[in-house]
């Protein structure tokens, strides 16, 4: 069907697209002319395409209408049993997509907004941003960066200075064109980033060796604007993040920036989100627009196979230097000189990237170190003991918050012991301190992890040091948890055969590769022919309309996630190159072992 509508579509386009007049052969006598049994079929095959299209809809619609109806009995049902549809009704491995939107809005992280791809961040997620600005910015405070704010908007000419740099953002660029009602003369983009908006102060700023290095940083909010699938924290139209700009004398202090910023973001995602990444550098083709060449740390989500890109660390070379003139008096002498930059990023796609690395059938799964609460303490009350119990579940949270963790205590009177467990279950407080009456005539609590659900009991005089043990234990099981799936979904290939079944098993590749632009491009063709056929087939057996295979074929192209360093390939025990060694899908010579996948 797949195949059908192509050709159908190919044979529309031909219609409308064909020159009139005389056609290049004469026909036969008593022959049509050529032109109108083209037109001829051209129209049939329209009529064939929208029939097809029409019928296509129609059951979308019917499967639309039927999933509605289940969703609104299953509701009532649970209203008739007095249960609360305040918890997730949906399995991570059942519907990702689904569950993703109930854990992030039934746990309070954030809340739609009525202009697509915009969303408002709540406090439960907004802590989180906080735990990971004050992380970063303690950090690049040591290495001499300087926190500094420059405006949201950018002339056009600005923005165009640098060709390729707009290239890469163009579609993305949302421009002010209007004040009140009156057309603006010209009009003002948003910053998508803010390269060309800092810059032209850069060069005013530096003059001399002595003005150098320049390290800034800004944490701001940024607007790319093209796409027709935004995702909460992921894919945004708005979004939060920090932007670092520096510029040195020379290339070598660049390169040591790039990385000494990338172990920075690694550490982010992996002590303080437990979220493993991998380090490496972009192809040509993935590299930021304009830059030298661009670093990044990967994330994967084993859940859909996909990667997505967790932070970049770009250094710029001189081309921005020199467009800009951005120059300085070296300390020996002679003529001025054009400095070397760089520019990196993190943005909150990193609290989405630990939801669906954590998140389980129950709600979200917090690391101890993000977690706006790292301990609910729980009085299970009985009658006539209620302000008793409540009493002992105060000190206890007051206790472990003096101490420097993050507690407090839920001593509702209107909600029973299991729904307050389920509640903050959804919400992802890693550990739950539990507290009876028999525990009270113990002098003990139970404590209950999140991510295991494994009870320990502790006596009181020990409780707060054994609560913040169990809190490193659970921050560091989380991430040997999700780093030993990571690995497991990891597959060292040599040749083509196997390659996109292994993408197909929500995995990952790493492939000797040639390191060529036009590779990389035939390899995201073939495996998105491979998985347009793939879908189809599965669809056809399945009943469903070809439109959705389409839709699904569309993401299934495999891309160049980044080159490993050393160290990353030796952790995926990948062996040094052989000589002689072809790229996996051509036969060039390899250059690279290259880490390759579906993306967000």
């Amino acid at each position: 069907m797949a195949a059908a509508a192509e050709i159908a579509d190919t044979d529309v386009a031909a219609a409308v697209a064909a020159p009139t007049g005389a056609p290049a052969t004469a026909p036969a006598d008593g022959a049509a002319p050529a032109e109108d049994s083209e037109a001829a079929a051209a129209a049939k095959a329209a009529r064939q395409l929208e029939k097809k299209l029409k019928k296509e809809q129609q059951k979308k619609e019917q499967k639309e209408k039927k999933e509605k109806k289940a969703a609104a009995a299953a509701a009532a049902s649970a209203k008739k049993k007095g249960q609360s549809n305040e918890g997730m009704d949906v399995g991570k491995e059942e519907d990702f997509p689904r569950w993703y939107n109930q854990v992030i809005t039934k746990s309070e992280l954030i809340e739609f907004y009525d202009i697509s791809g915009c969303y408002i961040l709540r406090p439960w997620s907004f802590s989180m941003w906080d735990s990971i600005r004050d992380f970063v910015d303690v950090a690049i405070k040591k290495q001499g960066v300087r926190n500094a704010y420059f405006p949201l908007f950018v002339s056009q000419d600005r923005l165009e200075k640098e060709a390729s740099h707009i290239e890469g953002f163009a579609p993305e660029v949302a421009w002010v064109t209007r004040s009140g009602q009156t057309d603006m003369e010209k009009p003002i983009a948003v910053r998508p980033t803010s390269e060309t908006i800092m810059y032209p102060a850069f060069a005013k700023w530096i003059r001399s060796h002595r003005d150098l290095p320049l390290k800034l940083n800004q944490w701001s909010n940024v607007v790319r604007w093209e796409f027709k699938h935004p995702t909460p924290f992921l894919r945004s139209r708005e979004f939060l993040w920090q932007e670092g700009h520096t510029a040195f004398a020379t290339q070598e202090e660049a390169d040591a920036e790039v990385l000494a910023i990338l172990d920075l973001y690694r550490d982010v995602y992996e002590t303080l989100l437990a979220v493993p990444v991998i380090r490496g550098r972009k192809s040509e083709k993935e590299k930021f627009a304009g830059g030298l060449y661009t670093t990044t740390v990967e994330g994967f989500i084993p859940s859909t196979g996909r990667a997505i890109q967790g932070a970049t660390s770009h250094c710029l070379g001189q081309n921005f230097g020199k467009m800009f003139g951005i120059t300085y008096l070296p300390e020996s002498g002679g003529a001025a000189k054009t400095v070397w930059q760089n520019s990196w990023g993190l943005t909150t796609r990193s609290i989405g990237v630990m939801v669906m690395t954590h998140g389980d059938d129950k709600g979200l799964v917090l690391p101890p170190r993000v977690a706006t609460l790292q301990v609910i303490v729980i009085p299970i009350v009985v009658k006539g003991r209620e302000e008793e119990m409540a009493s002992h579940a105060r000190r206890i949270a007051d206790e472990l918050s003096e101490a420097g963790l993050r507690a407090d205590v839920d001593a509702r009177t209107d909600k029973t012991p299991g729904w307050k467990f389920s509640q903050w279950e959804l919400k992802g407080v890693p550990v739950r301190v539990e507290l009876g009456p028999r525990d009270v005539e113990a002098s003990s609590a139970v404590a209950v992890r999140r991510d295991t659900f494994a009870k320990t009991t502790y006596p009181w005089a020990s409780l707060v040091d054994d609560v913040r043990a169990l809190l490193d234990v659970i921050q560091a099981d989380m991430l040997a948890a999700a780093r030993a799936t990571v690995s497991s979904r990891i597959t060292i290939v040599h040749g083509w055969e196997g390659f996109v079944p292994i993408l197909d098993a929500k995995g990952m590749a790493v492939a000797p590769w040639c390191t060529t632009v036009e590779c990389e491009e035939d390899v995201k063709k073939r495996s998105e022919a491979a998985s347009l056929a793939a879908a189809a087939a599965a669809s056809a057996a399945a009943g469903e309309a070809a439109g959705e295979a389409d839709e699904r074929a569309l993401s299934g192209a495999a891309k160049t996630l980044c080159m490993p360093f050393k160290e990353e390939l030796d952790k995926m025990g990948v062996p040094e190159m052989a000589e002689g060694a072809c790229c996996f899908a051509c036969e060039r010579a390899a250059v690279a072992f290259t880490l390759w996948g579906r993306s967000y």
